[in-house]
């Protein structure tokens, strides 16, 4: 999924359940009144346009054509009405668990430079593993291949087990990426600025560290950090403002939705509106804690797995609003956003856990079911 401005937009794992609050937050209070679920139908219909087995993101590149990702580790381009084929030259994949391939991102520039950016868990020394991501040109001419693919980032260190890989990417008006960057279910890493994970990285587009980073002068690995104390961050993007926002699925009631702010601390896992799945508690966000607290969070889980800021006009009256796709919540789910606040706004039931969400070049919202079998839908307005 590619995450930008317009200016500069071309435009599956068996996550965790993840949970909603259970305390309020400090400062930027969150609002905590239940979501407003339409009872008189959608106002968008619903039509299907595909269907993939584990799909997890989509972009678009600038003829229409999409790029959706399987989990398993393979990229298919879809032509609307046409064919769907399989794209050649994707990186090998540690797939299992929640791990696999992810996101798939067109660079802002891909009409004059081909490159596209893929996100997936990679294997390391004995049975550890860790997110990476890569570039290649994306050749369309013949069989649609990638060439001169290569890693240009990773998560630091490798570590056991197969969760929180996050691997989200995004690219921001400054031209710089983003990447989530999960914390693999260790929980310390996220407040350990000598490691990646738990992290909001910053890199230039071929994976170099920006100077204005604000740990820049700090070492290798803490100078990638833009924001830290983070869980699992399964959706970023920018507002058109150049604001970044981040979709973090939570432990047991913390699922939110962070304003992210350069060399910020989120808190976990030293604090949260949610507590551990062993049922031990974790302190809730206060005043004067030290930490960003979320602009909303949610009680009972969503578990959330995307994050879209609406910039079409398409839907006129949600420009600028945030869409969230949800696992267990089942659910399309809009926030609104008004600066700097949030409030939550509709809970739309979708029948069906949603992995990604994204906005076509016409202003049509899409979304990926999650799951075998799972369908890429086009959303446009009812009325």
């Amino acid at each position: 999924m590619i995450r930008s401005l317009p200016a500069l937009a071309l435009v599956s794992a068996l996550a965790l359940a993840a949970c909603g609050a259970n305390g309020s937050a400090a400062g930027d209070s969150a609002d905590t009144t239940p979501a407003t679920t339409t009872k008189s139908g959608k106002p968008f219909t619903s039509a299907e346009m595909g269907k993939f087995e584990e799909p997890w993101a989509l972009a678009f590149l600038p003829d229409g054509r999409i790029l959706v990702t399987e989990k398993k580790g393979v990229l298919k381009l879809v032509r609307l009405g046409g064919d769907t084929v399989d794209v050649a030259g994707v990186p090998k994949v540690d797939y299992g668990g929640q791990g696999g391939l992810g996101d798939v991102a067109v660079h802002p520039d891909f009409a004059n430079n081909g490159y596209i950016y893929l996100s997936f868990a990679e294997a390391g020394d004995g049975d550890t593993r860790g997110a990476a991501v890569a570039r290649g040109k994306l050749v369309l001419e013949g069989t649609p291949r990638i060439e001169g693919l290569q890693v240009i980032w990773r998560q630091e260190p490798k570590v056991s087990g197969q969760g929180h890989y996050g691997h989200r990417i995004a690219f921001g008006p400054d031209g710089m990426m983003y990447v989530s960057s999960g914390e693999r279910q260790k929980f310390d890493p996220a407040q350990d600025l000598t490691a990646n994970l738990g992290k909001i990285v910053r890199l230039s587009d071929t994976g170099m560290i920006p100077s204005d980073n604000p740990f820049y002068d700090q070492g290798r690995v803490k100078a990638q950090v833009w924001a830290y104390g983070i869980r699992n961050p399964l959706g970023i993007d920018f507002d058109s403002e150049g604001r970044l926002w981040e979709m973090e699925m939570g432990p047991k009631g913390g699922d939110e939705l962070n304003l992210i702010k350069a060399g910020t601390n989120y808190g976990y896992p030293k604090v949260s509106n949610g507590d551990h799945y062993d049922g031990k508690d974790i302190p809730d966000h206060a005043p004067g804690d030290g930490f960003e607290p979320p602009k909303v969070f949610w009680n009972p889980s969503i578990s959330p797995s995307s994050l879209l800021i609406y910039k079409g006009d398409l839907f006129p009256d949600w420009k600028g609003d945030a869409f969230i796709g949800a696992l267990s919540g089942e659910a399309l789910i809009r926030v609104d956003l008004n600066g700097e606040t949030a409030t939550k706004a509709d809970q739309w039931p979708m029948e069906a856990r949603i992995r990604a969400v994204e906005q076509g070049p016409d202003g049509a919202i899409w979304l990926l079911e999650d799951g075998e079998n799972g369908r890429l839908l086009k959303l446009t307005p009812a009325y």
